[in-house]
């Protein structure tokens, strides 16, 4: 039987400020905190996860390797929401703005990105209208 990997369980993000990162994936995203350690070579690493997601996100804090500077368009995170119209009155409420968009498309669905610390960015995707019986 060949081998093969099976699921992916985790994306790692290095940044300068571990716990400015935890909060803002906290307090925006409302992401839940899974649990931290301090690795063997002494990363210290927070596991966080969405609701209804099983792929975690590790933040991983590593000093000695030297600060990170993130490139534009590098990478980013992306995560569903149902309405991206109610997500930006919640980034209003806590001083923030989409960085991009939204953009919304005739069938209902949607995309806009925010910013988060150290120049990751986040797409935010609303999904299009299901019709019934279609």
């Amino acid at each position: 039987m060949p081998m093969k990997a099976k699921k992916l369980l985790h994306t790692r993000y290095r940044v300068n400020d571990l716990e400015k990162t935890v909060q803002f994936y906290r307090q925006v995203l409302e992401l839940e905190e899974v649990r931290r350690h301090k690795s063997p070579r002494g990363s210290e690493l927070v596991f966080l996860k969405a609701p209804e997601s099983d792929e975690l996100i590790e933040l991983c804090s590593f000093p000695s390797s030297g600060p990170v500077h993130v490139q534009p368009d590098l990478t980013h995170l992306a995560f569903e929401v149902d309405s991206l119209e109610e997500f930006g009155k919640h980034l209003h409420s806590l001083g923030l703005d989409y960085s991009d968009g939204p953009v919304l498309r005739e069938n209902g669905g949607g995309f806009a990105f925010i910013d988060a610390p150290e120049g990751y960015e986040i797409e935010l995707i609303q999904k299009p209208i299901q019709l019934v019986g279609s």
